[in-house]
């Protein structure tokens, strides 16, 4: 039995499981205050349904003298949720855990005796919880390749980190099929379901002489269940930085212009600055004016999506999931 614990901010955490789940053989319970996936789209074999602790108005010490990131004093939704994982960790005697991600769901698991698998996320995460939360980590997940962003706060636990490039939920899908030539360029805008920051006034500068398909994140939030042809068959995607959003850019192989969005820790901003630096895509400064798009799609267009393979894994979700069976095994 292995548990996988899944943070309820935005989609990919959720995708992420969803992929690496897929390649373990054993019986895999996602624990999360997230509702269940509807039938047939959970990534897991189970589900322990977490409290939410983040529902208490004016929190007492969350950090516990910044120790940890959220463990707000006499908070009912924090004792029910890490009750519920203690008494499940009880009764499923699990061989391994995966957080994705949460430091204090991290240290519960190891001071149960449970391995833990923690998922890294890019950013500044030299901060005392987050490497309380490697430190004691059995191995650390990285979803990017070590030879583009290779942080300073993941070297001290190098023996343990496992680099296993952009995992996406397309990987291993064909390209959608070419379209018919067309008489105006095509571009993709994805904004994000973590918190977008894309107004209409900014949606309204794109250059009208192209065709703009929104997957998500626009000003009505509309969400797209299978964008994979229309990232196929864009010149040009305009993407925020978050992981799951790069990857499948990645996966479909296309010119990008990446835009991070404020995320605690610049969690966006290192994983635009990686790609910048790699010539992999073109980063603007800021939000383009209408007037600066057109140069922003150019420089895009002349990156071009060749770059792409240097970003994603082999076959990430499988890699992942190889390194989380081998923590598993391991009874010594």
């Amino acid at each position: 039995m292995i548990g996988y614990y899944v943070h309820h901010h935005g989609r990919g955490h959720l995708t992420r499981a969803r992929g690496v789940a897929a390649h373990l053989d054993e019986p895999v319970i996602g624990l999360s205050s997230l509702p269940p996936p509807p039938e047939g789209h959970s990534p897991c074999d189970g589900w322990v349904q977490l409290a939410r602790d983040d529902a208490a108005g004016g929190p007492a010490d969350p950090t516990a003298h910044g120790t940890l990131h959220w463990v707000p004093r006499h908070d009912a939704g924090l004792r029910d949720r890490m009750s519920a994982i203690a008494a499940w960790i009880e009764t499923a005697r699990p061989s391994v855990v995966v957080v994705d991600v949460s430091v204090e769901v991290a240290a519960l698991v190891r001071l149960l005796g449970v391995p833990v698998v923690v998922v890294a996320l890019p950013g500044d995460r030299a901060d005392r919880a987050h490497q309380l939360a490697f430190g004691m980590a059995d191995a650390i997940l990285a979803f990017w390749p070590q030879e583009v962003y290779d942080p300073p706060w993941l070297q001290p636990h190098a023996a343990r980190t496992h680099f296993v490039g952009a995992a996406s939920r397309f990987d291993g899908r064909p390209l959608a099929p070419a379209v018919t030539p067309r008489a105006r360029r095509s571009g993709v805008l994805i904004g994000g379901t973590g918190g977008s920051e894309i107004t209409a006034e900014q949606y309204a500068e794109l250059p009208g002489s192209w065709d703009w398909q929104v997957l998500t994140g626009n000003p009505q939030q509309t969400w797209i269940d299978d964008p994979w042809p229309a990232l196929c068959a864009a010149d040009v995607v305009v993407t925020h930085a978050g992981q799951n959003a790069v990857a499948e850019v990645a996966a479909a192989g296309r010119p990008a212009v990446v835009l991070p969005q404020a995320r605690p820790y610049r969690e966006q901003e290192r994983t635009a600055q990686a790609l910048a630096g790699a010539g992999i895509a073109h980063v603007p400064a800021a939000w383009p004016t209408a007037a600066e798009w057109p140069s922003a799609l150019a420089r895009a267009q002349v990156l071009g999506g060749t770059g792409w393979p240097r970003w994603r894994g082999a076959d990430a979700a499988r890699s992942a999931a190889a390194v989380i069976a081998a923590v598993g095994r391991s009874r010594h």
